[in-house]
């Protein structure tokens, strides 16, 4: 590594340091000394209060721990636990009733319902695509996914298979006569579409004419009035667009040249440089910026091959319709997007303080990309995100409102450093951790002028239950937690915590993700739930997904859910404090095995990719090959719940050991066709970074902080890159 350049007293790495000074800052109107005095006063000013937080932590599992060795097993006295959490400070009081009052919060945020897609930030292709994905086509994604069987001839192997594409056509016509109905007849029967005097006005072919049983659902089109190539409707805040083209493939053999029906689809996207991303040094950190400020920028693009051809995606253009009066508008081509800074645990050797320890990244984070976001706040670029002129940054893995708090006075000082009103950056709180969930509302207090976000992260709150109370006794098993009184307590108080906050009409309420991107049926059949549950806002893991999640945000109408359950309290502490002990005597020695083996299989799929080749998020074959997105979070669950049993004896360590050969064999083998893949086991023996720093994610458990994997993982993926 080259020398590195001493600015305000700070050690920076050239890479961030060119990176800062020749890309970033260009445009934004901060000056390059300024920028680094900045950081050198924040990182003095909050270093120590940083590392306080992370002492209280271990301070109160400590005295937990302590606690339940005392007390252990199922029968303990919930009053005893309960009183002991309010008297170390876990669990504080109630605050009293009030309403957050967030400004500036643009609509795709604050009014809209829909789809929410996560993605790794490191990645400009995901980053693209995910960015793009506001707007997806119907047609793809029902013909290429499992939604629309294959039977009766209608496979999807092969070129197009018109079979296969009359069903889908029907479900998409289907879609519309559900949500976008005639007056009379269908748009299965449609023959043209023409718009005369500002009204949509449906040709059916019998001959009879029809219009939308509710005309202001017509809102745009595209092209002449007479003959538009485009036609826009709208219902629950929601866009979707009939196009029109009697030339096209699909065109041609429609009645009303209908080619597709493009759905409003990822209202927002969660740019990710935490859980999903494998960023450990300067190099690492230098792409994740990089990218974020092609994105803020609104010039980003990734050329790659595809088919024998280079392809360029770049960032998708805003959309312009005519309305039915005949005036010109525009619509956003691309998704609102979010930026997850990493929480307040990691430090990052890209950066060293005045005494020459690495800086917390989370503090990093908070001033490199608010300096990239000064392009779309005030830059050439201005508007290209925000439209009202905020920058919408998630937190994650806060415990409790002192850490909030921290964030939010940070957030502060980035914003007097870079000259910007109070408020400009806006706070998504992940609610991920139990000491967040049981203070939600005091969490949201702290944040109140600028939280934006609450979210159900059940896979890290998962880990977190797990660690949290780990001298209690043996879990359930993991395939068995989403039935336990405490996750579904936990999702309920999410909401209503939320509602009775003030967050409707100002604020996301999110729910977690999908995590089998190839089970399409299946998540229609169940992510409905979400919005149902009042949730503004879910996780999907593809633009694929993303079109299809939509249409559940027109099946349910969110405001109205959450006008109806605003003012409730479904839930108690109590029922989110029960802790999720199994009686593991009743298991088999089978269904013990095959928990293990399927939490040691999911773990090293996802390890071996994370240290290897640095990969933070994947589709990672399970023990079944089902393939599911993997990402820090889920290794946090199989990791503790692999800890916890054998902890408690559960299972053995030599059972341990056997199974992680074991598996390591059958990752090795779902990874055979991958030519830079390097084996973890060869000759019968384990070998490498990968295998050793998921067993020590295990044997560490119990000690690793709040269970978290990222200090084992990055140690491994600096080693490997060294190598």
């Amino acid at each position: 590594m080259s020398a590195r350049i001493e600015c305000a007293g700070l050690q920076v790495d050239p890479e961030i340091h060119a990176l800062l000074e020749n890309e970033i800052l260009p445009g934004t109107g901060v000056e390059v000394t300024a920028f680094w005095k900045a950081l050198a006063v924040i990182v003095k000013t909050f270093t120590p209060r940083n590392r306080e937080l992370l002492a209280v932590r271990d301070e109160m599992q400590a005295k937990i721990s302590t606690w339940h060795k005392a007390h252990p097993g199922a029968d303990y006295d919930r009053a005893a636990y309960t009183a002991m959490l309010e008297t170390i400070g876990y669990l504080l009081p109630q605050p009293t009733p009030f309403k957050i009052t967030t400004q500036n919060v643009d609509p795709e945020i604050a009014e809209i319902a829909g789809p929410q897609l996560v993605v790794p930030v490191m990645n400009a292709r995901y980053a693209l695509n995910a960015a793009n994905a506001r707007w997806g086509s119907l047609y793809d994604a029902l013909y290429g996914t499992d939604v629309i069987s294959e039977e009766d001839g209608a496979v999807r192997a092969g070129g197009y298979n018109p079979v296969r594409g009359h069903k889908v056509i029907d479900w998409a016509r289907d879609f519309l006569d559900a949500h976008f109905p005639l007056n009379q007849g269908s748009h299965k029967q449609a023959a043209h579409y023409t718009v005369v005097d500002g009204d949509l006005l449906i040709n059916q072919i019998d001959g009879s004419l029809s219009m939308l049983a509710a005309p202001d659902q017509f809102v745009g089109f595209v092209g002449d009035a007479g003959d538009p190539s485009g036609v826009l409707l709208k219902h629950n805040g929601l866009h979707a667009e009939i196009q029109i083209d009697r030339e096209h493939s699909v065109g041609r053999t429609d009645a009303a040249g209908v080619r597709d029906i493009c759905l409003e689809s990822a209202l927002t996207t969660i740019q990710d440089c935490e859980d999903s991303v494998a960023a450990v040094d300067a190099e690492d950190k230098a792409v994740v910026y990089r990218n974020w400020l092609g994105l803020m920028r609104g010039d980003l693009s990734e050329s790659f091959n595809k088919g024998g051809q280079t392809l360029t995606r770049s960032l998708s253009a805003d959309r312009e319709f005519t309305s039915p009066s005949g005036e010109s508008f525009s619509l956003p081509g691309r998704s609102l997007m979010f930026v997850r800074n990493v929480g307040h645990l990691m430090t990052n050797p890209a950066i060293l303080d005045a005494e020459g320890n690495e800086i917390f990244e989370g503090i990093m984070d908070a001033l490199f990309t608010t300096a990239c976001s000064l392009h779309d706040l005030r830059g050439a670029s201005k508007g290209g995100n925000s439209r009202t002129g905020s920058m919408y940054i998630v937190k994650p893995k806060m415990h409790g409102p002192d850490e909030v708090s921290m964030a939010v006075d940070l957030f502060a000082a980035v914003e007097d450093a870079f000259g910007l009103p109070r408020n400009t950056i806006k706070v998504g709180i992940m609610d991920e951790e139990r000491r967040t969930t049981v203070n939600l509302a005091e969490c949201i207090r702290r944040a109140s002028e600028r939280v934006v976000f609450i979210n159900t992260g059940f896979l890290d709150r998962t880990g977190d239950e797990i660690h949290t109370s780990m001298e209690a006794g043996p879990m359930v098993a993991k395939t068995a937690m989403k039935g336990e009184l405490w996750i579904n307590a936990y999702e309920d108080w999410n909401v209503d915590t939320g509602l009775n906050c003030g967050l409707r009409g100002k604020a996301q309420i999110g729910k977690g993700m999908w995590a089998m991107p190839d089970l399409m049926q299946a998540m229609i059949d169940t992510k409905l739930g979400h919005p149902k549950a009042g949730a503004n806002c879910a996780w999907v893991p593809s633009p694929t997904a993303a079109t299809l999640h939509a249409t559940h945000y027109h099946d349910a109408s969110v405001s109205q859910i959450q006008a109806e359950l605003e003012g409730t309290q479904r839930r108690s502490v109590d029922d989110i404090l029960t802790i999720p002990l199994g009686d593991c005597s009743k298991l088999s020695a089978e269904e013990i095995q095959r928990e293990l083996d399927n939490n040691v299989q999911g773990m090293l799929g996802y390890v071996v990719r994370w240290v290897d080749h640095g990969v933070g998020c994947s589709k990672v074959p399970d023990i079944n090959n089902v393939g599911l997105m993997e990402d820090r979070a889920t290794l946090r669950i199989s990791s503790q719940h692999i800890a916890n049993w054998l902890h408690h004896g559960v299972i053995t360590e030599d059972q341990f050991k056997e199974s992680m050969l074991r598996m390591a064999g059958v990752v090795d083998g779902q990874n055979a066709a991958d030519p830079s893949y390097e084996p973890m086991v060869v000759d019968g023996e384990p070998r490498g970074n990968a295998f050793d720093a998921a067993c020590r994610l295990v044997n560490d458990g119990v000690v690793e902080p709040s269970g978290y994997t990222e200090p084992t993982l990055h140690s491994s993926r600096l080693g490997r890159k060294g190598d």
